[in-house]
């Protein structure tokens, strides 16, 4: 089966929606440099409800996710010079030895039901890293009063400190779990080839309408 691929910038940003496993052995052999992604780590096959999962504002309560009611297996995503693989304490057992990154982003310890903040692994010898950023349904240290359009999306900021901090200005950044597009954003804000590929449609059609406004505004930075 083709896959479809929707470009932008020349093709220095290009985005399909298709399982990433069928995508990856497409990829011409040193494509990719750095692999930076947010997967469904199987929280929906743990606790029977995958809407559980990091469920930002309330109207992605019970919201499943494509993937997220089985285990992760992160073997495919190892293979590349720079891995960042979120919600990595789910699957750690299947993660060779690497750096660690807490972030953490409620605004209290005042105890609820969710997780005070999320491990994110690396496949560097970085020392261990905290990071605070609070992203606690409406509560948030960026993007205020826009909107959550997926239940387990990502501050752009943050994924901006990865890219920044992990890859080189050259790089072709991939992300085979785009979700709403965040890391592609952050990848166009600071200059970076990326490559995005998202299964569900509904999504994928969010994530290439927010890339696409990104690439057309100017590029503040390149690092």
């Amino acid at each position: 089966m083709g896959i479809e691929w929707i470009e932008f910038d020349e093709g220095r940003v290009r985005l399909a929606c298709a399982d990433c496993l069928d995508v990856l052995p497409m990829l011409e052999a040193g494509s990719v440099d750095a692999v930076i992604t947010d997967p469904p780590y199987g929280i929906g096959y743990k606790r029977g409800n995958p809407g559980d999962r990091g469920r930002g504002l309330t109207r992605h309560i019970n919201v499943k996710i494509i993937g997220d009611d089985k285990p992760f297996n992160p073997r495919p995503f190892l293979g590349y010079s720079t891995v960042v693989l979120f919600g990595a304490n789910n699957y750690s057992s299947r993660l060779p030895e690497g750096g660690w990154t807490f972030w953490h982003k409620r605004p209290s310890m005042k105890e609820n039901d969710f997780s005070d903040g999320e491990l994110i692994w690396n496949n560097s010898k970085h020392p261990t890293r905290y990071l605070q950023h609070m992203w606690n349904g409406v509560l948030r240290d960026s993007e205020v009063g826009s909107v959550s359009y997926h239940p387990t999306q990502k501050p752009i900021v943050l994924m901006e400190y990865f890219i920044q901090h992990y890859t080189k200005s050259t790089d072709v950044i991939l992300d085979p779990f785009m979700g709403s597009g965040a890391t592609g954003i952050a990848a166009v804000k600071l200059g970076r080839n990326f490559i995005g590929i998202e299964k569900e449609p509904k999504y994928f059609d969010i994530a290439v309408k927010r890339i696409s406004d990104a690439v057309a505004q100017p590029i503040l930075i390149q690092v």
